[in-house]
């Protein structure tokens, strides 16, 4: 290959290349400004004005909401939403949705009225999404397993899947 032919492959290269970053960027854009539709479409437009997707991460779409009453509305919605936005965006592989509350609370200019203050216990945060992955695998409960036979078969099972698993 002499100069010229790899100066030109390099400039078809770069071609298919800036091409696929602009679609997958394209994606995105339409991705996000898909929310206000689906909560629209799920009966909770309102939803739109005080939520908004977050990002997107190892298939899982973080939505933050701007108050605990808002998010757990979209609780309510969470799987229609999810089925939403697999139908319309299949080649993001979406396997999930995560609500959180937003850090940034719009502040007023009112000073908030006057309460009495009550001690109130910490609240634990939950653990962000790569931290709780591993969570929805068996937390083993064979205690509750009278059968000792059948226990010890799923333990085998068990077992067995987790070693296939890690080859």
């Amino acid at each position: 290959m002499n100069l010229s032919q790899a100066k030109r492959a390099g400039e078809v290269l770069s071609v298919i290349f800036d091409e696929r970053l602009v679609k997958k960027a394209q994606g995105y854009s339409r991705l996000f400004a898909f929310w206000p539709e689906a909560v629209r479409k799920n009966g909770i437009a309102a939803a739109a004005d005080h939520s908004r997707i977050k990002e997107l991460d190892r298939g899982i779409l973080l939505i933050e909401a701007d108050h605990p009453g808002w998010k757990q509305i979209l609780q309510t919605k969470q799987s229609q939403l999810l089925n939403d936005f697999r139908y319309h965006f299949p080649e993001e592989n979406i396997c999930g949705i995560s609500l959180i509350l937003s850090r940034d609370v719009p502040q007023t200019d009112a000073p908030e009225p006057a309460q009495e203050v009550k001690e109130v216990p910490p609240v634990k945060e939950a653990a962000p999404y790569h931290e709780t992955e591993n969570m929805c695998k068996s937390t083993h409960g064979y205690e509750s397993i009278k059968n000792e036979e059948f226990k010890a078969t799923l333990k085998r099972l068990e077992q067995s899947i987790a070693t296939s698993g890690k080859q």
